[in-house]
């Protein structure tokens, strides 16, 4: 028998603790032994749990127990989850998280004192929920040089942009739409302006590429400035409008990553994935590009790929997997400035004929679009593929125009 303990109940935790009691013969199949939890950390109170008996508000009780090999992060947040998987770790038990938050800031440490004990740390359910790609990325796709990761990965954001687009509703209407489907919390910052997105992007660089990049490294815009006009001009343009983290290997030391909303072509395979689903593209120079489709998040799909890890760490209790990145400066990060990108600009001119004569002088061609029912002194157009820096400096000299809203062209 092989004992583990879960830390956290809500969400995910609760959904990790029912595979374990519905899926016993089948786990039991998988590895030839029954497990154990033993213990379910938690500040509250849950009687009626058929683990009523495991709960404990103690941390040392499973800090302690020398029968406890695996350990359960699906608290969320930095603290107290980094001290206690830091203490679970040193002592040589092997963890398991769905915490992307944690990863994307103490990812190298954690990964470096596993090695050291001869334990696991895994986080298959930190970046996909139960869409596998941590996985496939370090063992499947292990042949490639992996040049490039772009993807939709945040489901809340997803869903708004697809009420926006096929629906015709506005941000606050469609972001409270999710908010009473349970798709969004109640503060949706962290979804809506790109945070949530940020650490899963940096969690499949620092996998890919073997440097931690930190959040804070990584240029970071959200949705909330997205409106009708935008997605109008975008299905003119040929595309929808998706939140997308990506990261391209520019040279041997380079990358550029960014996380922003992004014109995406109807012919990327990632146009069509809408509603709470996230896909991420992995392009590599063998396979090409592989697409990872599912729901990103949610209590089973997440707790699924939580459990899976745990099977794995057990499959691997003497025999460490190999999962790892050194530590880094970010100073293989591209800066935003100058990160090369096609532009859509909207805005407004007096003399719309002749900001746009302006425009395409100063950008050397522009192609402009059209939307139906836009305002006389609405001017919108996209750019040749430019710098930031350079794109801003000539936007600004173009005479008699008011930029309203800018969004980057994906190359996907």
């Amino acid at each position: 028998m092989i004992s583990i303990a879960i830390m956290g109940h809500g969400v995910v935790g609760s959904g990790v603790a029912e595979i374990f009691a519905t899926h016993k013969k089948k786990l039991f199949a998988a590895i030839g032994e029954e497990i154990d939890v033993k213990y379910i950390l938690d500040l509250r109170e849950f009687p009626d749990s058929p683990f009523a008996d495991r709960f404990t508000k103690d941390f040392s009780k499973i800090a302690n127990d020398l029968e406890v090999r695996v350990v359960v992060e699906t608290m969320g947040g930095l603290h107290p989850a980094y001290e206690y998987v830091k203490e679970c770790l040193s002592s040589g038990k092997s963890v398991v998280t769905s915490n992307k938050e944690l990863v994307a800031a103490y990812g190298a440490e954690l990964l470096a004192i596993a090695s050291e004990q001869n334990a696991n740390f895994l986080f298959e359910a930190s970046v996909g929920g139960g869409i596998p790609i941590i996985r496939p990325i370090n063992q499947c796709l292990v042949a490639n040089n992996v040049s490039e990761i772009a993807g939709i990965l945040n489901g809340t954001t997803n869903f708004i942009l697809t009420k926006m687009f096929h629906e015709g509703m506005g941000f606050d209407e469609a972001l409270k739409m999710a908010q009473e489907l349970g798709y969004a919390e109640r503060n949706p910052e962290a979804d809506v302006e790109g945070h949530d997105a940020c650490r899963k992007i940096c969690i499949l660089a620092s996998l890919t590429f073997g440097k931690h990049i930190y959040p804070e490294a990584v240029h970071t815009e959200g949705i909330t400035k997205i409106t009708a006009a935008d997605v109008e001009y975008a299905g003119e343009w040929g595309g929808v409008i998706k939140l997308i983290g990506s990261v391209k290997k520019l040279g041997k030391d380079t990358i550029d990553i960014i996380v922003a909303p992004m014109f995406v072509p109807n012919l990327s395979q990632l146009a069509n994935i809408d509603d709470v689903f996230n896909g991420i593209m992995v392009r590599g120079d063998c396979t090409g590009d592989v697409v990872f489709y599912g729901r990103g998040a949610g209590k089973l799909p997440t707790a699924s790929a939580v459990v899976a890890d745990v099977i794995d760490s057990i499959k691997h209790l003497k025999s460490r997997k190999y999962l790892f990145w050194s530590d880094s400066d970010n100073g293989s990060v591209l800066p935003y400035e100058e990160s090369v990108r096609a532009m859509y600009v909207r805005g407004v001119a007096d003399d719309k004929a002749a900001a746009y004569d302006n425009a395409k002088a100063v950008f050397g061609g522009v192609h402009q679009l059209s939307r139906k029912n836009a305002a006389e002194n609405e001017l919108a157009f996209i750019t040749e593929p430019m710098a930031l820096s350079e794109f801003e400096e000539k936007l600004a000299k173009v005479d008699g125009f008011k930029a309203e809203s800018v969004i980057r062209i994906g190359d996907l």
